[in-house]
């Protein structure tokens, strides 16, 4: 039976990292955004970003999970800020390449309403402010990036990209971040019950967007260090 292997193919914001909790208290080891210093004894791995370590893997062995074996599921696997720019989920060959080396890869698109998303991008330390403008993002190059309505025109875009690419596929599943229903449609999907659902990393001025339960274990509270 093939390895179950959890691609989660959402934008910043999305309820990436929700989606990250509730699969690590499902039983399956997470990586979100990148990989922490408890996650991985290998020097290559450990403390560094999902999105440059598919992309050594891609390019350097044609396997884009080749350094990130140690984990079942990938809950935000974009980095933008410093020296990288690396947004996997945007690249077909990329994940054409995952499909073809391991059959037991799932793809799921967190969905969340495009103008929410953007104003959350915005309020997220300097995601929106600063660094969406300042970088050549795939679907956001040069000057755009600099208003609320392009960034929503980019994650419209992305959706649809997505949608297009994997429609009528079985190792798809999109789900809104909204949908009461969401915990249980993944279980399906992936075949395994989802035992936690909630809301984390919110954004401090607003509060929560959604909340299901209240997350209390201090191992499920994602790192200071997430900006993304």
């Amino acid at each position: 039976m093939a390895r179950l292997r959890v691609i989660n193919l959402g934008l910043p914001k999305s309820g990436t990292t929700t989606l990250g909790v509730a699969l690590r208290a499902s039983g399956l080891k997470v990586a979100d955004w990148k990989v922490r210093k408890f996650q991985s004894t290998n020097p290559e791995v450990a403390r560094h970003f999902l999105g440059d370590l598919m992309y050594r893997g891609y390019f350097e062995t044609g396997d884009p999970l080749h350094l990130l074996d140690e984990f079942d599921a990938l809950s935000e696997i974009n980095v933008v800020g410093g020296e990288l720019n690396r947004w996997p989920q945007t690249d077909w060959g990329l994940l054409e390449a995952i499909i073809e080396r391991h059959p037991g890869a799932r793809f799921i698109l967190s969905y969340r309403d495009p103008e929410a998303q953007a104003n959350s991008m915005i309020r997220w330390t300097n995601l929106g402010r600063k660094r969406l403008r300042i970088f050549d993002v795939p679907g956001l190059p040069g000057k755009y990036g600099r208003t609320p309505a392009d960034i929503v025109r980019w994650i419209d875009g992305h959706n649809r990209f997505c949608r297009r690419v994997f429609a009528g596929d079985p190792r798809f599943l999109e789900y809104d971040i909204l949908d009461p229903e969401a915990p249980a449609r993944i279980g399906a999907f992936l075949g395994l019950p989802i035992r936690w659902w909630g809301t984390v990393n919110e954004n401090p001025e607003t509060g929560a967007e959604t909340v299901t339960e209240t997350v209390s274990e201090p191992d499920a509270t994602p790192s200071e260090d997430q900006t993304s």
